[in-house]
């Protein structure tokens, strides 16, 4: 598992004080860009002439409010991985109380012709050390 800590801004809230609700994924995607980095690739993963890596399918459930000031904690699990295609788990707490769940599905595809692709080594074996 992956973890990174973020406190919540302002900026990030609707009129109520609680985190407007696509900020979620900015989040995530922050802790899997991070995960990726940490990795330490030989190869630029976000800018590769090869290959890119859409989001194919995300969701979310929102279980208690996150509001401003509050420090979060958003912990990133590996819960599929293919040959071409990963899936992300995210568990956003803060204390120890669950407040979201978010998934992301992630795909390699050549950027020549637009298909599939698979993903390359030090890639799968970085998500290895994650998946549950």
């Amino acid at each position: 598992m992956f973890t990174i800590k973020r406190k919540i801004n302002f900026f990030d809230c609707d009129p109520a004080g609680i985190i407007f609700y696509s900020r979620i994924f900015e989040f995530c995607h922050s802790a899997y860009e991070e995960m990726i980095s940490s990795f330490g690739l030989k190869e630029n993963y976000w800018m590769n002439e090869n290959y890119v890596v859409p989001i194919i399918h995300s969701e979310s459930e929102y279980v208690k409010p996150i509001k401003f000031g509050d420090e979060i904690f958003i912990n990133v699990q590996v819960s599929q991985l293919r040959s071409s295609s990963f899936e992300l788990m995210y568990t956003i707490k803060k204390d120890k109380t669950l407040c979201a769940h978010v998934k992301t599905v992630h795909v390699f595809v050549d950027k020549r012709n637009w298909k599939k692709t698979e993903m390359f080594e030090d890639l799968a074996e970085g998500l290895k050390l994650h998946i549950t």
